[in-house]
């Protein structure tokens, strides 16, 4: 063989030989990969009602292929044998921001941004329908790490921001897997809110009543958009169309804000899915109602500090409840069958979670109720019951492996596995060796106590009472000890194999010299009891009760309409028959039934009246009591806003009005433009919600203002307009001239964009809905009486009015009643020219005129202000009492109901002690629709009640205190003193 022929030889045996390497033939030895893998003998949480024992779970890759007993399980899988332990699905968030980062707010601008300032998308920057948040989606393994330990392997995150927030993006927290494998689906809800985007100083909306108005017209507008009425692209109306047959989420943030949203929702068919805010087991039975799911928060409030009695003081009845109650919110809702989800959503950390749900569990929550809310509730929200949210055949292989009950404290949480992907946090094959240990080396004793559980036991080494420097580590089996009896750095060391079955051991010693020798240790079980955090002992669930509204005066039962007779009683009818003395009246579902002497009933409740003085209810025409949010000054009309959104049932201001004789209000709008929104007109049904405390069928109306407030002379930039006071007249102008054309078109069957803004302006040139304007200089109410004559309607009231009675007989002219304050004037510029003679002069005029509050304090001693006519300008006490009952009802219209004592009309009375203009009367009884609101000697009971509750609460949280559990500082209820020029919300 030449040279050549065994170079080529050589070169062929080396490439057969790299082939081999590289090429391997399957005939040779090798370990075949494992794609699936069988967990045996578990206990198996197929569904929270479904438990299989015993059972068998097989996956594949990142699905569950099969699960249940006497499954046939395939060759060449991985085993694992679960004797013992228990197989739960992951949890899902369905209300997150996991992955998201922080939305930077906008750089403020010097003055309000009134237009948007965006070019294609919606004229108002806090609708962002378009947003998408897997854009902005980055996987975070910390966190991710932090919640797959509390149990969840999904999350539903989205960009909490704007009013319309964009669509969420489902994510399976797989920690080694990539994007493509945690994203089960880009676009799975679209989530709403009250809140305005930080990418914009857009000012409109300021208020939830503006966010709800907005909302409104964007379902208007996308209708209009929908049916090709529009040739420009919208992109905000295009995404918002895509995304509506999508998970609608709200997050409303309370109940009362729950109701708003199903009311909001029902008008244009969305059932949405409200994240509440913990509160709603005040109002169960209206929840309910709703037929909503809920998903539920459990950032439960801490108890408060208050050891030191005046900083006690600073806590509200009303937030002493609400901490003691508010765990029992999801009880709540289980025991009431309605559907809810939970949610780590406002947890300052989701290590809170785990300790928070024991919590519900000791308020009334069923383990199984709360194994629901975690997993197939928020799956069947997603539409996904087929993927995830239970370990099923088909689904994602998504779940966690546990020592046991997984809401037990003493559950250890060993793996989960997400996507078919194992993170593992603490060894399953780990023994229990804690215990005390005595022993023997070489004739020297020593005490060995060993503390927690695996992985972190914790170690003390003793001899005597000497405790020495020690190093214990317990890994499989194996018992690793050094420890050094001197100051010198020479070290024992032990090595022993231990088990929990056995737990005495002998083993090897290696002395600090270098000598081996063996030793033993003897296992004697702990003695001492073992360590609990202190916080965890408080199992004390004590509640107390649930009351209408739950705060102080609250009602246990909801009070009910009664039969009522008065005898022997003074009556001012505020009818023709004047003051009548000695007159007995009954009141009889919900009406005036009879006046007159000697009227007997067999079923009424009868009251003796000898010398006191029976009324009408105060009626109140300009109150900004009773109400979430008061100004809208965003746009400088606010015509399409509504104070009906937003009254609130629970305000005190409520309870003191009765306690002030005063049962109707109008809710009115402020001035913080010339066009305001729309009124309320409520009666005070303390207890109630509020669709209970507005009046059925009520008269129309409408808030305009002039002055000072809507040229903004007290703001502190100078940008919208009107600036001046000609401006305002422009405004008006502008506005009527639009809303008249929209009239016109509307009327012509023409089709047209529905605008809620014009649609109410034009109901005041029908005559429809009646304006009550915020006045004060004479220029300005001329003219607003000329504009509202060029557009043929009247002004139905100038409230405040302070310098009607330079006017008063262009005013009679015009037909406009009067509502204005009794004695105030000089309290800023334009009000200069007020006097007290005002109300009396329009009054003497042949002028309905009223005297308003606008302001809580005033309003609880209306009938002192009514009796200041009487002293300013000599109107008789019984025309003066008119001022606050008659005459406000013929301003609101109602006066065919209410405003005197007269058959047929609804039973809203007072009872007072004496004279009610006196500065003595007290109302010892408000009556409305014959149902007792306020009773004077029940206030008296409820008084000591009060501080009996807060005694017991206080107690409460002394004790939670003194075992361990977290506090808070005591702060202030700050309630703000709401005037016309109030702005934000309140809550």
């Amino acid at each position: 063989m030449n040279k050549i022929k065994l170079c080529i030889l050589l070169f062929c045996i080396t490439s057969i030989t790299f082939s081999q390497e590289y090429y391997p033939k399957t005939n040779g030895v090798k370990t075949p990969e494992k794609s699936s893998t069988v967990f045996l003998n578990a206990t198996i949480y197929v569904s929270p009602t479904e438990i299989i024992k015993n059972g068998t779970l097989i996956i594949e890759n990142n699905k569950i292929v099969a699960v249940g007993k006497n499954i046939s399980i395939p060759s060449n899988v991985e085993k694992i044998d679960l004797k013992g332990k228990t197989i739960y699905p992951s949890f899902i968030d369905i209300y997150s921001s996991f992955g998201i980062k922080k939305v930077k707010k906008a750089i403020g601008l010097k003055s309000p941004q009134y237009d948007a300032n965006r070019k294609g998308y919606y004229w108002n920057d806090h609708i962002r329908p378009e947003t998408n948040s897997f854009k902005s989606f980055e996987y975070d393994q910390k966190k991710g790490e932090e919640l797959l330990k509390a149990g969840f392997g999904i999350v539903n995150t989205h960009i909490e921001d704007a009013v319309l927030q964009g669509t969420g993006t489902l994510v399976a927290l797989d920690q080694k897997g990539s994007l493509a494998s945690q994203i089960i689906e880009e676009k799975s809800a679209q989530y709403f809110s009250f809140s305005k985007s930080k990418l914009s100083n857009q000012s409109y909306p300021s208020s939830i009543m503006g966010g709800m108005a907005l909302i409104r017209q964007l379902h208007h507008d996308a209708d209009w958009y929908s049916k090709g009425n529009i040739d420009i692209k919208d992109m905000s109306i295009g995404a918002f169309l895509k995304n509506k047959n999508q998970l609608q989420i709200f997050n409303a943030g309370n109940w009362l804000n729950d109701l708003r949203v199903h009311k909001l929702g029902a008008e244009f068919g969305v059932n949405y899915t409200i994240l509440g805010g913990g509160d709603e087991y005040q109002r169960i039975e209206n929840i309910k109602a709703t037929n909503k799911t809920y998903i539920l928060p459990i950032n439960f409030p801490k108890a408060y500090d208050v050891e030191n009695p005046f900083q006690a003081a600073k806590v509200s009845l009303k937030d002493m409840k609400h901490w003691n109650l508010a765990p029992s919110n999801p009880s709540y809702f289980s025991k009431n069958n309605i559907p809810f989800a939970l949610t780590t959503h406002k947890l300052k950390s989701v290590k809170d979670f785990y300790s928070n749900i024991q919590k519900a569990i000791k308020h009334g929550l069923t383990k199984t109720e709360a194994l629901t809310a975690l997993t197939t509730t928020p799956a069947r929200l997603l539409g996904k019951t087929n993927e995830i949210g239970s370990i099923r055949k088909g689904n994602y292989a998504n779940f966690m492996l546990t020592s046991g009950d997984f809401f037990d404290t003493k559950t250890t949480l060993f793996e989960h596995w997400v996507m078919g992907n194992k993170n593992s946090f603490t060894d399953m094959n780990s023994k229990n060796i804690s215990g005390k240990y005595d022993i023997s080396i070489n004739n020297e004793k020593y005490v060995l106590k060993i503390t927690g559980e695996s992985p972190k036991f914790k170690a003390e080494l003793k001899k005597d009472t000497l405790i020495l420097t020690s190093k214990m580590t317990f890994k499989e089996d194996w018992l690793n000890i050094y420890f050094s009896e001197k100051e010198s750095k020479s070290y024992t060391r032990l090595i022993a194999k231990i088990s929990e079955e056995k737990k005495s051991f002998n083993g090897k010693a290696i002395l600090a010299d270098g000598t081996e020798t063996t030793f033993i240790g003897n296992y004697r079980e702990l003695v001492e009891k073992k360590k609990e955090r202190k916080e965890e002992k408080n199992t004390n669930t004590t509640l107390v009760d649930v009351s209408y509204p739950n705060m102080g005066y609250g009602f246990k039962t909801k009070p009910k309409q009664e039969t009522i007779l008065f005898k022997n009683i003074t009556v001012w009818t505020n009818e023709k028959e004047g003051i009548i003395k000695n007159t007995d009246v009954l009141l009889s579902d919900g009406k005036i039934k009879k006046i007159g002497k000697n009227i007997t009933s067999n079923k009424a409740t009868i009251i003796d009246g000898t010398g006191k003085h029976l009324t009408s209810g105060i009626v109140d025409e300009h109150s900004h009591i009773a109400t979430s949010s008061v100004n809208e000054g965003g746009q400088n009309s606010s015509a399409e806003v509504t104070i009906e959104d937003v009254v609130k049932s629970n305000d005190i201001n409520i309870y003191r009005n009765l306690a002030g004789g005063v049962t109707t209000i109008q809710i009115l709008h402020g001035s913080a433009n010339p066009i305001g929104g729309r009124s309320a007109l409520v009666k005070l049904k303390w207890g109630e919600t509020p669709d209970k405390m507005l009046i059925p069928n009520a008269p129309k109306a409408i808030k305009f203002a002039l002055g000072e407030n809507v040229k903004q002379s007290n703001w502190q930039s100078f940008s919208r307009f009107p600036q001046t006071r000609m401006g305002v007249e422009q405004v008006y102008i502008d506005y009527f001239t639009r809303a008249k054309e929209y009239d016109l078109k509307k009327k012509s069957g023409v089709p047209f964009r529905k605008d809620d803004e014009l649609e109410t302006i034009a109901e005041i040139i029908n005559k429809e809905r009646f304006v009550t304007c915020h006045s004060y200089i004479q220029s300005e109410i001329n003219m607003l009486m000329k504009v509202a004559e060029k557009f043929n309607f009247n002004i139905n009231t100038f409230t405040h009015i302070l310098e009607g009675y330079k006017v008063a007989d262009k005013m009679k002219k015009h037909g406009v009643g009067a509502s204005t304050f009794s004695d105030w004037w000089a309290y800023k510029y334009e009000v200069n020219d007020a006097i007290p003679y005002n109300g009396a002069i329009l009054h003497n005029q042949g002028i309905t005129v009223a005297f308003n509050s606008d302001d809580a304090e005033m309003s609880r001693r209306l009938n002192q202000e009514a009796a200041k006519a009487v002293k300013y300008g000599n109107v008789s006490e019984e025309e003066a009492w008119k001022f606050v009952t008659l005459n406000p009802a013929k301003l609101l219209h109602l006066d065919k109901n209410i405003g005197s004592i007269k058959i047929g009309k609804d039973a809203d009375v007072v009872l007072w002690n004496t004279n009610p203009l006196s500065i003595y009367a007290k109302a010892e009884k408000t009556i409305i629709e014959g149902v007792v609101y306020f009773d004077i000697e029940t206030d008296l009971k409820n008084r000591e009640e009060i501080k009996e509750q807060r005694n017991a609460l206080i107690n409460l949280m002394l004790d939670y205190k003194n075992n361990g559990g977290k506090t808070q500082s005591p702060k202030k209820s700050v309630r703000p003193h709401i005037h016309c020029d109030f702005e934000g919300d309140y809550q």
